[in-house]
């Protein structure tokens, strides 16, 4: 089974740090170097990575990174025992809310945008869960 590892870009190590640490109450577990940040506190580690904007995405990609909102495929959620006060901490962090928080079959879920345009996802699961959606 491969393992699961999470890397978000951010144009600026030490604030990608603090909004992380400071919205989501992970903690820092090691550095590699001026341009990663490991984060623990969810089931997967979390990878901030310096990546100034204008570089390219990748070799043969066609595309170079930028950090106004933007829109991605991929984006990770985070599940939590309380909503409101996630998304509290969350604002407080300086996240921008997309919308209303929504009662969903499997639970409540509101949608962010971090400082730097990258999409995340607070959900508090009901009793249910996803299951709700599988009924």
């Amino acid at each position: 089974m491969p393992g699961l590892l999470i890397n978000i870009d951010v144009p600026d190590l030490a604030a990608g740090e603090r909004f992380y640490t400071d919205a989501l109450g992970l903690t820092v577990t090691r550095r590699f170097g001026d341009d990663i940040v490991e984060l623990a506190g969810c089931e997967a580690p979390i990878y901030l990575i310096a990546k100034r904007a204008g570089s390219a995405i990748g070799p043969g990609a066609g595309d170079f990174r930028r950090y106004n909102r933007h829109w991605t495929p991929v984006h990770p959620d985070f599940s939590v025992t309380d909503l409101d006060d996630a998304v509290r901490q969350a604002l407080e962090a300086g996240a921008v809310q997309e919308g209303e928080t929504l009662a969903l079959p499997y639970g409540r879920q509101a949608m962010f945008a971090d400082p730097f345009g990258n999409g995340f996802c607070l959900i508090e699961f009901n009793e249910y869960g996803y299951d709700a959606l599988a009924r």
